[in-house]
């Protein structure tokens, strides 16, 4: 019997040392689809559709705009909205705040043109304040933050039916000859782009809303491929047009500056003012992140639509603006969740609920 003698035990690699990865400060959400939306941007700038592809691509964003909305309708559950108006009052506060705060600070940011902002960028900047509200960013943050999370999903819910109606009424009421007036051809693209495709979602929900469910994550891909779609042809007619040599780095700088001013107006306004209405901290949570945001969903589409080859420049606003809310909102959900209702706010609600 051999008894084999163990060889030398082979050497341990080394212990490799730790990987570290660049990662962004979690109090600075850079949101990967305002990337790919830069990206898409930067894709039209740089080979915009013309000729017979522009024609090829403005139909396929008309039939994704008429999908969207589709889905927005198929999507949207009529019990859980008609069990929401139970809290009417808050929902109430929202619609104004996203419809009539909104609006008139946009209308009050008039008289910064031509110095501020030119009267391109200032159209596309109202158009900003007329858009729906979000549903689920609003969502995210109030529930990050602590707040009323039924509550915001009725809000946002309730925000961006209205805003079917809502917004184009408004932007053809406010911005006048931007958007060609309210003439019957642009009466028609509403309905039948807009209106039509979210009754008949509405109505085919009973029936596709479980596969819609059950697909949810394939779906908004389809929802952001869809919305891309909806920019890169947008922006190619811009380009087509030559409306870009309207905007310099100096202006966007300026935009952003009154974009900046608008966001902080609109967070004070709907938390002291729920305050002064009289709503708890969780609803005066859900009011001010309901309403307070704009829905880049609902607005791209919408654009497209009201706007026309003008759309690239209406467009621009709101982009800036979606990036700016998450980044500014994602900071105070999180302090709003550290901290506890103080003595002062206590106060206040009892001061304000008294009889």
């Amino acid at each position: 019997m051999t008894v084999r003698t163990p060889g030398p035990t082979p050497a341990r690699a080394p212990a490799r040392a730790p990987r570290r990865t660049l990662r962004r400060p979690s109090w600075l959400p850079v949101d990967g689809y305002v990337l790919a939306l830069l990206g898409t941007v930067a894709l039209a700038a740089l080979l915009p559709a013309s000729g017979t592809a522009a024609d090829v691509t403005e139909g396929a964003s008309t039939g994704a705009v008429a999908f969207l909305f589709l889905l927005y309708g198929a999507r949207l559950s009529t019990r859980e909205a008609l069990d929401g108006l139970r809290h009417w009052r808050l929902h109430l506060t929202v619609l104004g705040s996203t419809f009539l705060l909104f609006p008139l600070l946009g209308l009050a940011a008039r008289g910064l043109v031509p110095t501020v902002l030119t009267p391109q960028l200032y159209s596309g900047f109202l158009f900003l304040c007329l858009v729906p509200s979000t549903i689920q960013s609003s969502i995210a943050f109030t529930s990050i933050a602590r707040g009323n999370v039924p509550a915001a999903i009725c809000a946002g819910s309730f925000s961006s039916l209205a805003g079917i109606v809502l917004t184009p009424l408004l932007a053809a009421g406010l911005l006048g000859g931007s958007t060609g007036g309210l003439s019957a051809d642009g009466v028609l693209k509403i309905v039948f782009q807009l209106l039509v495709p979210f009754l008949a979602g509405q109505f085919l929900r009973r029936w596709v809303g479980g596969l819609l469910t059950r697909h949810r994550k394939v779906l908004g891909y389809v929802d952001r491929g869809s919305i891309l779609l909806v920019v890169y042809t947008a922006f190619s007619q811009g380009m087509v047009a030559g409306v870009w040599h309207l905007v310099t780095p100096a202006r966007l700088g300026l935009l952003l500056t009154v974009e900046a001013v608008l966001l902080a107006a609109m967070l004070a306004l709907t938390w002291y003012g729920a305050r002064r209405l009289g709503f708890d901290r969780a609803d005066r949570i859900a009011i001010q992140f309901a309403g307070s945001k704009k829905s880049l969903a609902a607005g791209l589409p919408m654009a497209s639509v009201l706007f026309g080859p003008q759309a690239s420049l209406a467009v621009l606003p709101l982009m800036l603006f979606h990036q700016m809310q998450l980044m500014v909102c994602a900071v105070i959900a999180k302090r709003r969740a550290r901290d506890e209702e103080t003595p002062r706010e206590r106060a206040d609600l009892a001061a304000a609920t008294a009889p």
